[in-house]
């Protein structure tokens, strides 16, 4: 993918596609999920999955909602690896048994991340440690693709000691681990206490190496400063909702929201130059990380766009709307 990359800057490299947004928890910091949507139907995904091939995509993530409720995403994933493309999937965990991973392996998933917001269930989130610390342990023995584990600080979240657990556990059970920062209802920074600002510390000095660890991003946003980047949302990476529309990520849905059939060449080309005036708070880590391969070249040069600390661009349903 990185050299890929490096040669063409005309196709995405990471694609975050969603197949439903329906989600069977309620986390009350997430604006990603409703109770209630149906599926995007099969043929309607095999054909945007067909587009995103086309375009040359690198890499598509399967997030959600909670992807584990659609009922073909085994299938998915094989139509994702047929157009020769690297699968991903960002799940709660919740709905993962033995067989159900070892389909996953046998569908061709080559990596899967699920975010652990604390020990113990609490009013904010129910992914704790405690409710899916079996599910670690079976993905320990069953998957044969990577699995990470990701630790979040930050807004809503009670107990930061929490984090360092769940960090310790995944190296544990020999799974990558990375730490997230939950940013406002705007996808924007607002920065650790002094406490917190040191978990991530400890969390980031483990050892474990993946891809988030090539930039200084996280370490300035913990601290709360604002970072100089090239954004490159709306080409490079696309957020492809349920309803087949590309935008620039999941906290500024609604821009530019054109159906991924009319997203030209031209159009991408034109985000790959364009200043985002959201960018230098934003905390949405997989933008940066692959804003950062086109870091060197390009000056973009078109207007800011949308506007800076914007609010997402969809109405939030459920506990979400209410903080």
């Amino acid at each position: 993918m990185l050299g890929k990359g490096l040669l063409s800057t005309r196709h995405p490299l990471l694609v975050h596609l969603i197949p439903t947004r329906r989600c069977n928890l309620s986390c009350t910091y997430c604006s990603e999920y409703d109770d209630f949507s149906k599926p995007v139907p099969s043929q309607e995904m095999f054909r945007r999955i067909d587009q995103l091939g086309a375009m040359g995509t690198a890499i598509i993530t399967i997030s959600g909602g909670e992807p584990l409720l659609h009922p073909d995403l085994d299938a998915i994933i094989r139509r994702i690896r047929k157009n020769g493309i690297l699968a991903g999937l960002i799940t709660n965990g919740y709905l993962l048994v033995a067989d159900r991973i070892e389909r996953l392996n046998r569908a061709g998933l080559e990596y899967l991340q699920i975010s652990i917001d604390n020990a113990q269930p609490d009013e904010v989130s129910k992914k704790s440690l405690k409710v899916l610390d079996q599910k670690l342990v079976l993905l320990a023995e069953y998957a044969e693709f990577q699995v990470n584990i990701n630790s979040v600080l930050g807004s809503g979240i009670n107990n930061p000691e929490d984090a360092l657990r769940v960090a310790h556990r995944a190296q544990q059970l020999g799974f990558t681990s990375t730490v997230g920062i939950i940013h406002d209802s705007s996808g924007q920074l607002r920065p650790l206490s002094e406490r917190e600002q040191q978990i991530f510390e400890e969390i980031m000095a483990l050892g474990k190496r993946s891809f988030s660890r090539v930039n200084g991003f996280q370490h300035n946003i913990a601290a709360g400063r604002e970072n100089d980047w090239r954004c490159r949302a709306g080409s490079r990476y696309l957020y492809v909702c349920e309803d087949g529309l590309v935008h620039y990520c999941s906290q500024q849905r609604g821009y530019p929201g054109i159906p991924l059939e009319e997203y030209t060449p031209a159009r991408r080309r034109q985000e790959f130059l364009t200043k985002k005036g959201c960018a230098p708070r934003c905390t949405v880590s997989c933008v940066h990380q692959i804003s950062v391969i086109d870091r060197w070249r390009a000056p973009q040069t078109f207007p800011s766009s949308p506007p800076v600390g914007s609010q997402p661009l969809v109405p939030l349903t459920g506990p979400a709307a209410r903080n």
